[in-house]
């Protein structure tokens, strides 16, 4: 088995769904990559995971679940009856929905079956509709399996309140279409201008045409976040884009990112990825 393909899989180039099972080794070393990953823990008494900087002891299935651009690693685990599902960074920015759900619940990482029965075992049915889709070899099957796994997420989300505290949620429906393309449009405009001079909030809700309390209201329950915390999300989104390649240096990676100074750069990615830039950069290069 060519286990160097189940990390460096292209999918901004190639394909937005990939499925995988069956391999024979326990465990896999501390990795990152563009693209997210689900897997459906398989059978075994030792089941153990690492997402950032934490570790996770599950059963069989039990979800585990690492968001585009985290570090995980499989310390122990059945790998031969587990089932991994990879998807595409991008396909998840292709609609404002994803985006949100996947902001909102980028600090979950574990759906377990004890303290989720229901929730997981409809994942569950979910995800063996997408084993059978994906190994049928059928034409149409990477659409297929991403029309599921957006069922997935939308099922996730209609669990939402079990998640409390954690999660904090907050009122998510009650928005006129025309608020909801502005604040998609405010979005976009954010991840394209990184490097623009002013993204403050105040700033923000005006070009949305909004009030900043409005805005700051909407923003929290669309995307689970404060407005700074998602900023930062989405300028290290960038920076670790760029740091898959040694082309730049850490300070160009810090400025195109939109990061006002190194420090700042520095705290932030300790604060979310729990290594410092050029450590999580060496995890990628010259693998």
């Amino acid at each position: 088995m060519d286990y160097s393909k189940y990390e460096i899989y292209d999918f901004d180039n190639v394909s937005a769904f990939n499925m995988y099972t069956g391999a024979k080794e326990r465990s896999y070393q501390v990795h990152w990559h563009s693209y997210g990953e689900i897997v459906l823990v398989g059978p075994g008494e030792t089941n153990i995971y690492k997402v950032n900087q934490k570790t996770y002891s599950l059963v069989e299935d039990d979800f585990l679940i690492a968001w585009p651009m985290e570090t995980h690693a499989i310390i122990d685990a059945d790998r031969e009856k587990s089932l991994v599902v990879q998807f595409s960074n991008s396909f998840m920015n292709s609609l404002f929905d994803l985006q949100r759900i996947m902001h909102f619940y980028r600090g979950l990482h574990v759906i377990c079956i004890n303290n989720h029965r229901a929730l997981a075992g409809e994942l569950k049915t979910i995800f063996l509709k997408m084993k059978d889709i994906f190994y049928s070899g059928a034409d149409n099957r990477e659409l297929r399996c991403c029309m599921l796994l957006m069922e997935f997420m939308l099922t996730i989300d209609k669990h939402r309140d079990e998640f409390a505290p954690e999660l904090k949620p907050g009122a998510r429906n009650g928005y006129t279409d025309d608020a909801m393309r502005r604040m998609i449009m405010v979005t976009d405009y954010i991840k394209n201008n990184l490097t623009a001079d002013d993204l403050s909030q105040t700033v923000m809700a005006e070009k949305a045409g909004i009030s900043k309390d409005y805005f700051s209201r909407m923003f929290k329950n669309l995307t689970g976040m404060n407005y700074s915390k998602w900023l930062n999300m989405i300028r290290l989104e960038k920076a670790t884009e760029l740091l898959a390649t040694d082309d730049m240096t850490l300070t160009e990676v810090a400025m195109l990112s939109g990061f006002q100074s190194i420090p700042s750069f520095n705290r932030v990615f300790h604060e979310e990825k729990g290594m410092a830039p050029g450590e999580y950069r060496a995890l990628f290069v010259g693998k």
